[in-house]
């Protein structure tokens, strides 16, 4: 499949959805106008790919300052496709990184991850500046 790359703008996250290279990344601050819009390609090329390549280790590192509730349905619907290919066997782990001291994001890492058995939720602290 083909890398899907997008810049960061003030209301939405970098992406580089790496498949060939297993390896997606979310970055920067997730509330888009429209979230159905920004999300959607990205969760249908990600189901895509599951289907065609499976087996295929995916490690996906969500790398959020901010986000908002649209943003953290899609987040869900992107998690729940991982978690089906994760019961199906696949090594999927998500990597969900947070400054150190940001107790809602780390929260919210925890709440994602408390509802995934199969996917590997790793929590990334990373030191505040």
């Amino acid at each position: 499949m083909e890398r899907i790359t997008l810049a960061a703008t003030d209301r939405s996250p970098m992406v580089d959805f790496d498949f060939e290279g297993g390896a997606l990344r979310l970055e920067g601050e997730a509330y888009p106008e429209d979230a159905a819009s920004f999300f959607g390609p990205l969760l249908q090329a990600l189901g895509q790919f599951l289907e065609s390549e499976p087996g295929r280790p995916i490690r996906f590192d969500v790398a959020l300052s901010y986000f908002n509730s649209s943003s953290a349905k899609a987040l869900m619907n992107m998690f729940m496709l991982l978690e089906d290919a994760a019961e199906d066997g696949q090594d999927i782990t998500v990597r969900w990184h947070y400054i150190e001291g940001d107790d809602t994001l780390q929260e919210a890492g925890d709440d994602f991850a408390a509802d995934f058995v199969k996917t590997r939720f790793e929590m990334v602290e990373t030191p505040a500046v």
